[in-house]
């Protein structure tokens, strides 16, 4: 009996240490298997990432472009509006009408209608009145 008894801390010793031996190997597996689904999700949202500021380059150039161009067309519209022929006319026509030109020198000077004359002048005498 005394062989047992001196045996069985050995053992027991023995079994525990085997014991957290297989555990250890168990948590190691567990461990890089942990590693290996973090590197994969951490894979997916580099490729995500990636992805998303190549899109928003892309739409920044875009975005880029559209107001370099909406740039250009306000500036040809305001060339257009000071380069209108018609709009000179008008001006011209109002200066006259506050100079105290009549409806035939409107139509003879600035090349209006007769209508176009009328409106002008009527224009300037009700907002001067």
């Amino acid at each position: 009996m005394t062989d047992l008894t001196t045996l069985a801390p050995w053992a027991l010793t023995t079994g525990a240490l085997v014991l957290l031996f297989i555990q250890s190997l168990m948590s190691r597996r567990e461990v890089g298997r942990l590693k290996a689904q973090l590197k994969e999700r951490c894979d997916a949202l580099g490729r995500e990432i990636h992805a998303t500021g190549s899109g928003s380059m892309g739409v920044g150039h875009r975005v880029v472009a559209c107001e370099r161009q909406l740039h250009e067309l306000r500036g040809l519209m305001d060339e257009m509006r000071q380069n209108d022929p018609l709009r000179v006319s008008y001006d011209e026509a109002s200066r006259l009408v506050d100079l105290g030109a009549d409806i035939d020198d409107l139509m003879n000077t600035c090349g209006i209608s007769r209508p176009e004359a009328e409106l002008v002048s009527a224009l300037k005498n009700r907002r001067a009145a």
